[in-house]
């Protein structure tokens, strides 16, 4: 998920290099949650990070390089799916984290899957670490058919993850509504119960 011109989890700077890091990767942060896309400069990361310009322009080269750090710097997270005791319970915290990092002000989640919009770099890296998230959501739907959840079910953790989550998504950032506080529950229920029914059991002939 890296670009040949960002810094990827391929390297592991230290001392100076990893604050220099940390203060620029933060400063993009937040002028792409307060300002947008269009707002995100060389420039004005450098002034609010307190680094030289050419600092930047020689380590990122461009926004995409920048942006493809800031989500290389979210995949370096120690994340871990939620692990509730019950698949209902962990896909409603799943979606409470999500609802969380949308309806903060300002979202830099939400601004971030904009930028994805603007940069071919972006997007390509988004894409990777949301695949490498479901990867690792995948352990949710396992432990729910080790506890018989899910009896004699192959069922397709991705397709169920994604239709467990995609009501926040879609109620927050399609629909752009006010955030309701029974959704994470509620959206999580209908997919459970739709998984235990079936409907995301695997095709045959898949393998899944």
């Amino acid at each position: 998920m890296t670009e040949p011109t960002a810094t990827g989890p391929d390297r592991r700077p230290g001392g100076r290099t990893a604050r220099v890091r940390a203060q620029v990767l933060d400063a993009v942060r937040a002028e792409l949650a307060e300002g947008g896309y269009e707002a995100l400069t060389l420039e004005r990361v450098a002034a609010r990070a307190g680094v030289h310009r050419a600092t930047v322009y020689r380590r990122w080269r461009d926004v995409g390089g920048l942006l493809v750090d800031v989500i290389a710097a979210a995949g370096e997270m120690d994340w871990r799916p939620p692990d509730t005791g019950s698949l209902r319970g962990d896909l409603t915290a799943l979606n409470q984290e999500i609802q969380e990092s949308l309806v903060v002000r300002p979202s830099f989640a939400t601004a971030l899957l904009a930028a994805s919009f603007h940069s071919e770099q972006a997007a390509r890296a988004q894409t990777a670490l949301w695949a490498d998230r479901y990867v690792q959501c995948e352990v949710l739907v396992e432990r729910a058919r080790e506890r018989g959840e899910l009896p004699g079910l192959r069922t397709d953790a991705r397709s169920l993850l994604v239709a467990a989550t995609a009501p926040v998504y879609h109620q927050l950032v399609l629909l752009r509504a006010d955030p309701d506080p029974d959704l994470p529950e509620r959206a999580a229920a209908a997919a459970v119960l739709a998984a235990a029914a079936g409907a995301f059991t695997a095709g045959r002939g898949d393998g899944g």
